[in-house]
This record gives structure tokens, C-alpha cells and sequence, in this order.
């Protein structure tokens, strides 16, 4: 999948870039990668926004969440409610999409959130503000419903998380 650096939001529907991927079906593939981004972009105003009774209509009854803090998070049951108490430790939540490609049933999103936490949360005292970057990897069934959803973070936001490196906590 291939990323221009306008800033702009882009897709590819698929690696190859002969003649032959400008045909009709590479309008349909980016038809369906800009309605895939389109929902990964729907399902972050869900979390952002705490509503996250929005989310039956953009993930799978059984989708998985591997990156849940302990493991996979199956079901959508419990990923809403696990997006609920995201939200809630983190009520001043932003997630912004810097960058997306589409590549067949993936969406990849490079993804930056910036919020302070309420509680003690990822091995932070509760007060502090994270700003991370991280890639986010969503899978679409045929029904155009999220299956699967992978995170990576860099390793400085990881370290920051684990308490290796200092993060801002807001003073009182």
C-alpha cells in the first residue's frame, strides 16, 4: 500500500501498479478501501466521543482486538465496553488519522492520540497527558464490518508507558 506525503488522506487498493490495476475492478477494490477507511475513521469519532452503541454497525458481532492491555478482546459485547472504559480514563481523547492506505481487506491508519488520563492507567499516575503514535492495522469482512483490529506503537511510547522515559504530568 502506498502513502502520498501531501498530508492528505490516501488509499491504495493494491500493490500492484501495472496498467492493469486501473481497470474497473481497481475502482471497485478503491471503492472499497475508501469506504473501509472511511468506517476506521467512524469508529475513532465513536471512541472519542464515548457512544460506542454507534459501534454495532461498523464492527463484526465476533470481531477480535489484539491489542487489548491483556490479550485479545473478543466479541463485540466486550470491545464496546472496553472502548466505554477507554474513554472514560480518557474523556479529553483525540484520535487523529495522519496518514491511511487501503490494501484489499486492510486499512492501515498511522494514528496519533493525545489524552491525560483520569485514573492511573498504561503504568502512568492519573494526570498525565500522552501524545503517542501508533499504526493501526483494521481487517474488513465482506460485509464491510471490522474482524480484527492489531496496534503497534513505537518503542519510545512504549518505554514511556512502562515508566523507561518521563512523561508530562499536568500540575494541579
Amino acid at each position: 500500500a502506498a502513502c502520498n506525503n501531501s498530508g492528505e488522506k490516501s488509499t491504495s487498493a493494491g500493490a500492484d501498479t501495472s496498467a492493469a490495476s486501473n481497470s474497473a475492478s481497481s475502482s471497485a477494490s478503491s471503492s472499497t478501501g475508501d469506504k473501509n477507511i472511511a468506517t476506521v475513521h467512524s469508529v475513532n469519532e465513536a471512541i472519542m466521543s464515548g457512544e460506542v452503541g454507534k459501534l454495532d454497525q461498523y464492527i463484526a458481532a465476533d470481531g477480535v482486538d489484539h491489542a487489548g492491555e491483556h490479550g485479545d478482546i473478543k466479541g463485540l459485547d466486550s470491545i464496546k465496553a472496553n472502548l466505554k472504559r477507554f474513554h472514560d480514563e480518557y474523556p479529553d481523547m483525540k484520535l487523529e488519522s495522519q496518514q491511511d492506505a487501503a490494501n484489499g481487506d486492510y486499512v492501515f491508519s498511522l494514528t496519533r492520540f493525545t489524552g491525560t488520563n483520569k485514573v492511573a492507567s498504561m503504568g502512568a499516575p492519573a494526570g498525565t497527558h500522552f501524545d503517542m503514535t501508533s499504526v493501526q492495522v483494521v481487517k474488513f469482512g465482506s460485509d464491510g464490518k471490522a474482524t480484527d483490529h492489531w496496534e503497534y506503537l513505537s518503542m519510545a511510547d512504549a518505554m514511556k508507558m512502562m515508566g523507561g522515559m518521563k512523561m508530562e504530568s499536568k500540575k494541579k
